[in-house]
């Protein structure tokens, strides 16, 4: 499995070849490491015989102060992509859906008493994209067009604050590198590479739970496949706010600037244009798998939904994907609206793409007196629509007028 660096992804890797090429990734590492320390004045000292590590290290700690790192001394890794949809691997879903897996590896690493080592960039879907970063050539390798189709983990979240829960350390840093060599020195005792083994086998079996590093072959499909059944909580779980709580601090401190900004106000995140898929069946008729939301999203029924929650002339922030310019002015006859556009002169010299655009958002719904969703996720949320959320694959007839819901 790749460790340190970004590769072409083979869409059916063969367990024995990916093993060699994982020792040989660690052998020529180690080397390049060991190189680098003869020619460096600083760097960081260890003991082959030890199984753990002398860990200092400075990621743009909030205090501006070197500090020791706290984290476990074992190691969990679980590649270099957060999520890589099996044969499309030159692809990759939303920041939700991204989220879901980095929280599932973040869960098992908790579980586990262990470090993660968090992918230092993350794939940037370009549907969910139009800061115009994503060029596409033909002429590019796999790595050139990774490259310029992701971003840097910490431009999204804060290392240091994650580490306060969940000890982690970039791929890229110094610190990964030497781990990865001790673990070659150390031998059978440093490293295994393990796939189909549940996490509670993994922490209770010796074999396993003394070792450095643990290299989990995760499902290729996506991440969070290895936590799907959130039924049977086996697990320290993270709650679903954990990775919106841990912005990076320059996308914290501009939702900051804003909030302020807005003084009291209500936010409302508008999902409308990629979940709004119609399609039609063998008969010919329009189905969806979300039959209210276009009629729930659109201003008149918002209008209707939200004035038991929201007073007449208050401030509302709307996040939303909806394209279409001035769509929600409606809501004017009500309300005052506020959107992200209006602060460009905060947001346009630090966001660089679409997912860091969201997080300041979400911060700063956040950070609101009332917030509203689109979807119903459960009994304690507020929402535009109770078309639930989760995919439920049954295409439904559209609903574009008012029923009998009585709303």
């Amino acid at each position: 499995m790749p460790m340190a660096f970004h590769r072409p992804i083979n869409p059916k890797p063969k367990p024995r070849s990916q093993i060699l090429f994982f020792t040989l990734a660690i052998a020529a590492i180690a080397l390049l490491y060991l190189f680098s320390t003869l020619m460096s004045t600083s760097g960081f000292s260890f003991s082959s015989s030890s199984k753990t590590l002398n860990m200092v290290f400075n990621p743009n700690n909030r205090n501006g102060h070197e500090r020791i790192h706290k984290g476990h001394e074992k190691y969990l890794y679980w590649g270099d992509r957060i999520d890589c949809p099996g044969k499309h691997c030159d692809s990759c879903e939303g920041l939700g859906h991204q989220e879901s897996s980095l929280r599932c590896a973040l869960e098992e690493a908790m579980f586990l008493k262990r470090t993660f080592v968090m992918p230092s960039r993350m794939c940037i879907n370009p549907i969910h994209n139009k800061k115009g970063i994503l060029h596409h050539s033909d002429n590019r390798s796999s790595e050139e067009r990774w490259a310029a189709s992701s971003c840097a983990m910490d431009s999204l979240y804060d290392m240091d604050l994650i580490s306060d829960t969940v000890p982690v350390i970039l791929d890229n840093s110094k610190l990964w590198y030497q781990v990865l060599s001790t673990s070659m020195k150390l031998g059978p005792r440093g490293v295994a590479h393990v796939e189909g083994i549940n996490r509670v086998d993994l922490k209770d079996d010796s074999h396993y739970s003394n070792l450095l590093l643990i290299n989990r072959t995760a499902s290729r499909l996506s991440w969070f496949m290895e936590c799907k059944d959130r039924n049977n909580r086996s697990a320290i779980m993270l709650p679903y706010s954990f990775l919106p709580s841990m912005a990076s601090k320059e996308l914290r401190d501009a939702a900051d600037k804003i909030k302020a900004l807005l003084g009291d106000y209500d936010a409302i995140h508008v999902r409308r244009g990629d979940k709004i898929k119609n399609r039609k069946d063998r008969f010919g008729v329009e189905r969806s798998l979300h039959p209210h939301l276009d009629r729930d999203t659109r201003p008149e029924f918002i209008l209707r939904r939200i004035k038991k929650w929201i007073p007449p002339g208050r401030t509302i922030f709307i996040a939303s994907n909806e394209r279409t310019p001035g769509f929600f002015s409606p809501l004017c006859v009500r309300y005052k609206l506020a959107y992200s556009s209006n602060y460009s002169r905060i947001l346009d010299p630090l966001i660089k793409n679409n997912y860091q655009l969201f997080i300041v958002e979400r911060v700063i719904i956040m950070g609101a007196k009332t917030s509203i969703k689109t979807f119903k996720e459960d009994e304690t949320v507020l929402s535009l629509t109770d078309d639930p959320k989760k995919n439920t694959k049954s295409w439904q007839i559209p609903v574009y007028t008012m029923d009998e819901e009585g709303r």
